[in-house]
């Protein structure tokens, strides 16, 4: 057998398939990692669009029941809600529970929005 190099390579047989079977599972949980934190993004981007939409509601006068159905309607499912007034401003908060990635056993995030509406005299 030649030697290209002056260099045995006979001893690193494999090490190209050891290396690619710890990097692939590794690459996978970046990218489930990475597709969770989106998912999480969407839903907080999803509890601010109901608020606005349950905060412009009460800013017109609806009634709490009407917001609240409201937002069930156009937010999250399982959403938590809540409505102040402070004079003149009406602050509404929806919270949502976006679950651990996949099968991994990591506690679930808690996301928020708000939106703030001057109450329509």
């Amino acid at each position: 057998m030649a030697r290209r190099s002056g260099v045995d390579r006979s001893g690193d047989r494999g090490a190209v398939t050891a290396e690619v079977a710890l990097a692939v599972p590794a690459l996978t949980a970046v990218l489930g990692l990475a597709l969770w934190a989106v998912g999480a993004a969407g839903l907080a981007m999803d509890c601010t669009d109901a608020a606005r939409a349950g905060a412009r509601a009460a800013a017109r006068g609806d009634s709490e029941a009407a917001v609240r159905a409201l937002i069930a309607r156009t937010g999250p499912d399982g959403a938590a809600v809540s409505l102040e007034r402070a004079g003149d401003l009406v602050t509404v908060t929806v919270r949502a529970r976006a679950a651990g990635p996949g099968p991994v056993p990591l506690p679930a995030l808690t996301v928020r929005g708000s939106a703030v509406a001057q109450v329509e005299r």
